[in-house]
């Protein structure tokens, strides 16, 4: 794509910039929608405007169709993770939320490692507008078949027993009441929680914008080479998450909500950070790939503690607490991709930009460690819906 509208660096990192930009300016509207109709309508027409704006993606004609289609892509797809998140908030109890969300992040990162190797011949036979018509019809067909499939609540969905709405600990929804924003911004955990994802995926989002251009730019890997390479994160990112948000589980069981959450959290960035720091120093391309999956896989295993926290402090405004989170963290994904580009540029090396980034992970993990899951942005009177008892963090911890 990029040579065949003749994208420079600097435009690249607008073209992936102009995403997450629109991206977090919807991310709370859509994830308030979610918690006041339910995911179930939200995430629908998320996916079916997701659908439309891939298939447009494989028809644009220059930088500037891209670059605006791009942001109305974002818009569109803004508020899919919060509304996935106020689902699992419905549906598992407290202690198997870091697992629910280690499933739904691991998936992510599965279709991370299955993208290039689906792509990759389409491009080679048919062009690489092509993969973008066919992911377009896909979504659609996901779309059809979740509307049909999923209830907002437990109590809605034939088949699910009173057995099972006791250990979920499910009643019937009550009229939504919106989020008391002038209470929780007054709030210093939330601006904790949203700067720490903030600074997060500055070192998270390379990955996802940078990652492909990197390994072929920078170190010079051949288009064969990366259906091979460029999937090794992906796949390590899965299984971090899977890991990390099960142990984030055991761990509060063990100890408490508050150190079962910081513990993996605090850690798991801060790995990443040493291994995407120890990515720009090697001249082993090879040792690059495998420094570049270590740190994703670490970063992976806070990924899901990180979302399972906002359910903690939310509990029923989980669609919008998760949107503020991620509205943060896509500011600074929209600031690291563009960023990016121009260090590029600069500094004429794919692996100096790759310092700052590193550094904000490092930060974050500092920042992790000062949030508290167990004190609510606003505060419920309703007893712990864990199916297994949660110790206090006042004992063993």
């Amino acid at each position: 794509m990029q040579e065949d509208l003749g994208i420079t660096p600097e435009m690249w990192g607008w073209v992936v910039g102009a995403f997450t930009l629109s991206y977090a300016l919807f991310e709370i509207p859509s994830g308030a929608l979610g918690d006041r109709i339910g995911p179930r309508k939200v995430l629908a027409r998320i996916v079916i405007w997701w659908s439309a704006f891939t298939s447009l993606t494989g028809a644009v004609s220059n930088f500037y169709y891209l670059l605006l289609t791009r942001f109305a892509f974002g818009a569109g797809e803004a508020g899919a993770y919060p509304n996935s998140s106020a689902a699992i908030s419905r549906w598992f109890p407290t202690a198997e939320r870091g697992r629910a969300h280690g499933v739904v992040w691991m998936a992510s990162r599965i279709g991370g490692f299955l993208s290039p190797l689906i792509v990759i011949p389409i491009q080679i036979r048919w062009g690489w507008r092509a993969s973008f018509f066919v992911f377009g019809v896909l979504g659609v067909i996901w779309a059809v078949i979740w509307l049909w499939w999923f209830r907002d609540h437990p109590t809605e969905k034939p088949g699910v027993t009173q057995k099972e709405l006791d250990e979920i600990g499910a009643v019937k929804p009550s009229r939504h009441i919106p989020l008391p924003w002038g209470r929780v911004l007054r709030n210093g955990q939330l601006w904790m929680i949203m700067l720490m994802y903030h600074t997060y995926c500055w070192g998270g989002y390379f990955y996802l914008s940078w990652l492909h251009t990197y390994l072929q730019k920078g170190r010079g890997f051949s288009e064969a080479e990366m259906g091979v390479f460029s999937t090794l994160p992906f796949i390590v990112g899965a299984f971090g998450n899977m890991f990390g948000g099960y142990l984030s589980d055991v761990l509060t069981r063990r100890f408490g909500l508050k150190w079962g959450r910081r513990s993996i959290g605090a850690i798991g960035l801060f790995l990443s950070g040493c291994f995407l720091f120890a990515t720009a120093m090697t001249g082993s391309n090879i040792a690059a790939v495998v420094f570049l999956a270590l740190g994703y896989g670490s970063m992976d295993c806070m990924l899901p503690v990180a979302w399972a926290v906002c359910l903690d402090v939310g509990r029923k405004y989980a669609g919008a607490v998760t949107g503020a989170m991620n509205m943060a963290g896509q500011f600074g994904s929209f600031l690291s991709a563009v960023a990016f580009g121009y260090m590029v540029q600069y500094f004429a090396s794919y692996n100096i930009p790759l310092i700052p980034m590193a550094s904000m992970l490092v930060i974050s993990a500092l920042l992790f460690l000062r949030i508290d899951p167990t004190k609510q942005l606003v505060p419920e009177q309703e007893p712990d819906t864990a199916a297994v008892p949660i110790p206090p963090d006042s004992g063993r911890a």
